[in-house]
């Protein structure tokens, strides 16, 4: 078992900057792949970035790409999410997800655990 708790979101102008933190305790931190995921009003969960068990390999959805950073520290059992240039559509709920397999997907249903979710809102 894996809890996951996310904290850093809040409301910034657009063009502003946010780190998301994801607290994590339980199991071995460094045994899960890890992801971030984002929900607007009405909308289905998108993903946003995965990163691998060590960090040495990231994914990002492609229209996040050079805005958004995914990085993690094992040693503090926390992943983050830089997020720069932010704009109004990027207006939602982020959540933490953990893989037990480190696959790197994209796909919400191959998450094993998830964290209650932190809001981003963007203001024009």
């Amino acid at each position: 078992q894996v809890q996951l708790v996310e904290s850093g979101g809040g409301l910034v102008q657009a063009g502003g900057s946010l780190r998301l933190s994801c607290a994590a305790s339980g199991r071995t931190f460094s045994h899960y792949a890890m992801g971030w995921f984002r929900q607007a009003p009405g909308k289905e969960r998108e993903f946003v970035a995965a990163i691998s068990r060590s960090g040495g390999s990231t994914y990002y959805a492609d229209a996040l790409k050079g805005r958004f950073t995914i990085s993690r520290d094992n040693a503090k059992n926390t992943l983050y999410l830089q997020m720069n240039r932010l704009k109004p559509e990027d207006t939602a709920v982020y959540y933490c997800a953990a893989d037990l397999y480190g696959t790197l997907t994209i796909r919400t249903m191959e998450y094993d655990y998830w964290g209650q979710g932190t809001q981003v809102t963007v203001s024009s």
